[in-house]
């Protein structure tokens, strides 16, 4: 089984963009803050396989699916299965922690990664990318809480 390895090549393409407006994440950016974020990030080629997540390390990646079909579990179970259009990572995009689940390429995959570190360098040279993710991250928590209370 491979690993998710940072240094492996990058493949070209243009839909970066496309796929983060696809993110509810950044959901309030707009086309130009938006360039921002799809710029940080790089597209990676993965085999069927790779682990691309390990639940309880501090990994630091996120990624969107271009193509492909990645597997989550926790504690051996699975509990989802991403495909095109899907990403996962976000908690640690925000916050650097520890992951809380394993994330495994079923197929070839096409996958944007953006680090934790690059997207909090984002962050801090552009005000209005931090302050649009943390309404949508305020906005979605408000939800969550209005759901628990029903």
């Amino acid at each position: 089984m491979a690993v998710y390895d940072a240094g492996m090549d990058a493949t070209p393409g243009d839909h970066k963009l496309e796929l983060f407006r696809r993110v509810p994440l950044f959901a309030g950016l707009r086309d130009e803050e938006l360039q921002g974020v799809a710029a940080i990030a790089t597209e990676r080629d993965v085999e069927a396989g790779t682990v691309l997540t390990h639940e309880g390390r501090q990994e630091g990646y996120f990624f969107v699916i271009a193509s492909g079909t990645v597997r989550i579990e926790r504690a051996g179970q699975t509990l989802n299965t991403l495909h095109d259009g899907d990403f996962f990572g976000e908690i640690s995009l925000l916050d650097g922690g520890p992951r809380t689940a394993d994330a495994v390429a079923e197929s070839p995959c096409q996958l944007l990664v953006m680090t934790y570190q690059r997207f909090q360098q984002l962050l801090d040279t552009a005000p209005e990318v931090r302050t649009a993710v943390f309404e949508e991250v305020g906005r979605r928590l408000r939800k969550l809480d209005e759901e628990s209370a029903e």
